[in-house]
């Protein structure tokens, strides 16, 4: 049963990855090409930017770097309050 088991997760585990190299986009093509041609053409008007680099840095992924620093304060809380020292009171 065992010996199945792990014959039918390699097999899946091996469809998984045919299906997923099928699926590659080809080499040098962009991934989203109407995202590029939106930022674009409304960076200016939305984010009040002439930089387009900088409207998607500081505007359009702005809740996603908040996101992101959340996670990190909170795994570095969760990490120091693990690796606390506790007074032995004797």
């Amino acid at each position: 049963m065992r010996r199945a088991l792990g014959l039918f997760a390699f097999i899946g585990f091996t469809l998984f990855l045919l299906v997923a190299v099928v699926s590659l986009r080809p080499f040098g093509e962009p991934v989203h090409t109407e995202m590029d041609s939106y930022f674009i053409g409304h960076a200016q008007e939305e984010a009040s930017s002439n930089n387009v680099v900088t409207s998607i840095v500081f505007d359009y992924r702005g809740f996603d770097t908040l996101g992101e620093a959340t996670v990190l304060f909170t795994a570095v809380a969760g990490v120091l309050m693990a690796l606390r020292r506790r007074e032995v009171k004797a």
